[in-house]
């Protein structure tokens, strides 16, 4: 039971005990390994942009206080924040281009891809200003997709049009003074790593301005865009039910494991696996089980209810269950360990991208328009794993819980709608209004191994509904909480507050489900962010407020990621609170860390970072955050 203190999952904690007993390393002993980290490194406070240092700063005073070049503690650390800053923001961005290249495709006759979602196109045109009348699905697509180029091309100093297009004007006014207004998201991401060049900027205040900009990159050339165009090109959520952690796999079918961020490939593997069920059953096994792990997985749940074997930080583990055929990673969070974990067992493991190779593992070249006969590729090779699999080496955890999941922000409204379907949003601000929902807090976000995995998710949000503050969720955040059975309705019976419960049972058996709505609703993966934001602005619009001013927060409890970063300076430049549960390595800087956690960004933004390493105290900071929000509504 050594395992307790290092997750509060009881699966994950049956697969690191199978781990060692099988003698294969995992995360968490490379963390021991890596014991004690570099404090400067922690701080934030070394530098090696130039090959001159690498420099630190004594962060007691008794030694340099410069780098070579002259760089202070906070230049140093500013420096090293806008670098991690664009690094998220270019992951989202490379993720949106890849959905823009995808809907090019689907408007074009006998591709891989269609246009599943018109009513999502429509809005979305109608959105972006375009005219719709007349025109066919697919010139309506093409011309989106032109506007989303034209943001990838713009070499004058107008702002990002899916910008414009998407964010409150109130937000876009502040950002405007500020002089942070994105123009080509290439060109920010280029300008930024320009910038944090040596010899370059030695202003702290003007790098955190730059980073701003970033966090406005990641939301709309990054989130928005690619959430926007995978709804037309796979569906918008709707409300889903079905079942989270390891025990998904099943003994006695081909398991085949989606992870990484991307859908194109996913939304293929899941057509083809249903093909080819036949060939599976023709190989001795009773059919072919999906699964999925961080963002792909959240991708395919939402739409197609493919159950979710875990997240981040246990995806090693689910090939340590002996019964994963094969692992299909795409992008991003993928750990270079895994070829290696596979090496002990059966499992293949297939990297799909040029961006992403692996010794030891396979790779099949994915492109878009051979969609589908790499996906066949993949899903028949897995089929052939089957027969390789050493059954005496096989320990499926007996643990899985049911879940909801599918809550777009159209899904919400649509729940919403069958109490007041002239005005959805009425029912919600009503009861926010009149305090039996306290608020609303986000949380989104990665595990970390410095914190027991999914621990503070878990204690952090069990804290937040029992004082009837409602939580919407994406990305690990999601995965941790759909695990510990907070996606359901029983949730709400359970853990929730009185007033919170009683307004989640109206809506629920308004909406057929005759029990409560569960207390947290899962919005997607990581890009879904973006659904938060048009939630938040929907609210603000409603109430005739700026989203600064709603009784809401935002938090990241295990965030690993730079993308957490970017997506937490973004909510930070709508105005939100936002809490970060690991400490963030800019602690070295001192006026970097005011600026970021104190007045000054909130003067400027309306929000900034709140960090507090103890669930509950930060359960705390946040729900008194947003009754100092209601006071100043006078609600």
């Amino acid at each position: 039971m050594d395992y307790l203190r290092k997750t509060m999952d009881p699966a994950a904690g049956q697969m690191i005990s199978k781990a060692q007993r099988d003698q294969v390393e995992t995360v968490w002993d490379r963390f021991e390994a890596q014991q004690p980290q570099c404090g400067f490194g922690l701080l934030g406070i070394c530098c090696r942009h130039c090959n001159q240092g690498p420099c630190r700063i004594d962060p007691f005073g008794d030694g340099p206080e410069y780098g070579i070049c002259g760089a202070d503690a906070d230049l140093i650390v500013a420096r090293n924040l806008l670098r991690q800053v664009a690094a998220g923001a270019s992951a989202h961005v490379d993720h949106a281009y890849e959905a823009v290249e995808t809907l090019s495709l689907a408007a074009r006759e006998n591709t891989p891809y269609t246009i599943k979602d018109t009513v999502k196109l429509k809005a979305v045109a109608a959105k972006l200003g375009l005219e719709t009348t007349g025109k066919s699905d697919n010139q309506i697509a093409k011309e989106i997709v032109n506007v989303a180029y034209s943001d990838f091309s713009n070499h004058h100093g107008t702002p990002m049009k899916w910008l414009k297009a998407t964010a409150p004007a109130e937000r876009v006014e502040t950002w405007e003074k500020l002089g942070v207004l994105p123009r080509n998201p290439d060109r920010e991401i280029r300008e930024a790593l320009h910038q944090t060049t040596m010899g370059m900027d030695a202003d702290p205040v003007n790098l955190i301005l730059a980073t701003v900009k970033q966090g406005l990159v990641d939301a709309y050339a990054g989130l928005h865009l690619a959430t926007d165009l995978q709804d037309i090109l796979f569906g918008t959520p709707a409300p889903v039910v079905t079942e989270a952690n390891l025990g998904v796999l099943r003994e006695d079918h081909v398991n085949i494991i989606v992870h990484g961020h991307e859908p194109m490939l996913s939304e293929k593997i899941v057509e083809w696996a249903q093909k080819l069920e036949g060939e599976a059953v023709a190989k001795g096994a009773k059919g072919i089980q999906l699964a999925g792990i961080c963002c792909t997985g959240n991708e395919t749940l939402m739409r197609q209810g493919i159950p979710l074997a875990s997240n981040f930080l246990a995806q090693e583990l689910a090939i340590i269950t002996g019964a994963v055929d094969a692992m299909v990673v795409d992008v991003q969070c993928i750990m270079p360990s895994l070829s290696r974990v596979a090496a002990c067992y059966h499992t293949k493991i297939f990297t799909t991208m040029p961006i992403v190779k692996m010794p030891g593992a396979e790779h099949v070249v994915f492109s878009l328009m051979e969609a589908d006969r790499k996906a066949e590729e993949i899903v028949r090779k897995a089929i052939e794993n089957f027969s390789r699999r050493d059954k005496s080496r096989v320990d499926i955890p007996d643990v899985k819980t049911k879940m909801f999941g599918g809550f777009s922000v159209e899904a919400i409204v649509g729940a919403l709608s069958k109490l007041d379907a002239e005005n959805p949003l009425k029912p919600l601000v009503d009861n926010i209004v009149n305090g039996n929902i306290l608020g609303a807090v986000g949380t989104v976000g990665c595990n970390n191994v410095k914190v027991r995995h999914d621990s503070f998710h878990v204690n952090l949000v069990k804290e937040l509904i029992k004082n009837n503050v409602l939580v919407v969720t994406t990305g690990c955040s999601a995965q941790a909480l759909a695990k510990a059975g907070l996606m359901l309705p029983e949730a709400s019976e359970k853990y929730a507050g009185d007033t919170l419960k009683a307004v989640l049972t109206v809506v629920g058996n308004a909406a057929g489900l005759n029990a409560p709505l569960p207390p947290v609703l899962h919005m997607g993966s990581c890009v879904d962010n973006s659904r938060i934001g048009d939630l938040l602005t929907a609210l603000a619009a409603y109430l005739k407020v700026s989203i600064k001013d709603l009784p809401v927060a935002a938090s990241a409890p295990e965030h690993q990621h730079e993308k957490a970063l970017s997506i937490g300076t973004w909510a930070v430049s709508l105005g939100v609170l936002t809490h970060l549960g690991v400490i963030p390595q800019v602690l070295g800087g001192k006026k970097v860390t005011e600026i970021l956690t104190g007045e000054t960004a909130e003067k400027l933004l309306g929000g900034r970072f709140y960090v507090e390493t103890d669930p509950i105290k930060a359960a705390q900071g946040l729900i008194e955050h947003i009754k100092s929000k209601r006071k100043a509504l006078g609600i």
